[in-house]
């Protein structure tokens, strides 16, 4: 497939993105990333001739094929309860400025910033190639997880329907899989997530960052207003899914006074597990959430930056297993300790689900061909 465009088709140049909030757009900035031989980076040299140069013409959403022939991605850390997953996108429409995510597109060729939300690559043969790797005599099954770098229900897969396929094949193999997103959309595919529950197959992990509506606005611009993720875990906790919450990330002075009302909701809306992540700055992100918070809360900058540091080790992230996630220090101890003791007087986490990998079996292929249903 083809580039397709899911936006109006006007778009910025490069050296004309100004370090200014951009609607519907998280990152500030569109510096290049690490990779890259040369650096560029937008700026006012005051000799602007046309005030009308103001009102930019707003980004479009490019999305372009993914050429890789494996779709399973392993990893090893210890302190990830799975070892396989499957993206079926790489950037995110969403637009998360704080999106750990983000410095993987400087692998692409692109920029962490407004290219991560805007510039998107699509594993359009995605499902195809997954009934292949399941199919192998080689394969051990175990859980896989979908949403573990970009979100598999942002709003291209409304038209690309990628996630939903991965999940027919799924459960075609009666393969269990985990899955996180803050969209709703997750909702649609109700008649095959519920189906794969029953027998112990599926369970889905709802991210609520905050409870903050317009806070949500600026700092997940595309992503479902905070209500509406609620109602979602409400409507898939009712078709009889697992669902839990993932309050995450954790910013210090800036939505970490929100943990217990997070999970309360969540609680009240049907989920029966939950988690939580401190924020992560690495590599290129540390210098777009900086710009963020100049831009959307300059009043709180410095003290959120400097809370960040106290709880990685005077760093602005920590890429250490066993405190990357939870952080270390006073502060983030005291954040542990809250999230315990919310969790245990709302009877989350009480009974841990796993998920069922002796059922998986390949389905017998039709002539040599797989056939998706």
């Amino acid at each position: 497939m083809g580039v397709t465009d899911t936006e109006p088709p006007d778009s910025i140049p490069d050296d004309r993105l100004p370090d200014q909030p951009l609607k519907g757009r998280g990152a500030v900035s569109n510096r290049s990333g690490r990779f890259e031989a040369a650096a560029r980076e937008a700026s006012d040299d005051g000799w602007r001739i046309d005030e009308s140069d103001d009102d930019l013409p707003p980004l479009r959403t490019t999305v372009m094929p993914d050429a890789s022939r494996t779709v399973i991605a392993r990893n090893r850390s210890p302190d990830i309860p799975f070892d396989r997953s499957i993206n079926p996108y790489r950037g995110c429409e969403h637009g998360c400025v704080y999106c750990f995510a983000r410095p993987t597109h400087a692998f692409l060729g692109f920029s962490p910033g407004l290219d991560f939300e805007t510039r998107l690559v699509a594993k359009f043969d995605a499902p195809e190639l997954l009934a292949k790797e399941l199919s192998a005599k080689s394969y051990r099954c175990d859980v896989m997880a979908l949403g573990t770098n970009t979100d598999p229900y942002q709003p291209i897969e409304r038209e690309h329907r990628i996630t939903r396929r991965v999940l027919e094949v799924l459960a075609a193999f009666n393969h269990p899989v985990a899955i996180v997103t803050k969209s709703t959309l997750v909702t649609r595919d109700i008649d095959i997530l519920a189906p794969m529950a029953a027998k112990g197959l599926a369970q889905v992990c709802i991210s609520v960052t905050t409870l903050d509506r317009e806070l949500a606005r600026r700092m997940e611009p595309r992503a479902a207003t905070p209500g509406r993720r609620l109602a979602t875990i409400g409507t898939l906790a009712a078709a009889g899914i697992p669902t839990g919450v993932m309050a995450a990330p954790m910013i210090p002075a800036l939505n970490d006074s929100e943990l217990e009302a997070i999970l309360q909701t969540a609680e009240t809306a049907g989920a029966t597990s939950a988690a939580y992540v401190l924020l992560r700055l690495p590599l290129e992100i540390k210098d777009l959430f900086a710009e963020w918070l100049e831009a959307h809360a300059p009043g709180k900058a410095k003290h959120v930056m400097s809370l960040v540091r106290q709880m990685r080790g005077g760093r602005l992230n920590d890429p250490d297993f066993g405190s990357r996630f939870a952080g270390d220090g006073p502060y983030a101890a005291l954040l542990r300790q809250r999230f315990r003791l919310a969790c245990r007087r709302l009877g989350l986490n009480k009974r841990s689900y796993r998920l069922d990998c002796s059922q998986f079996r390949p389905p017998p292929p039709a002539g040599e061909q797989f056939r998706l249903l």
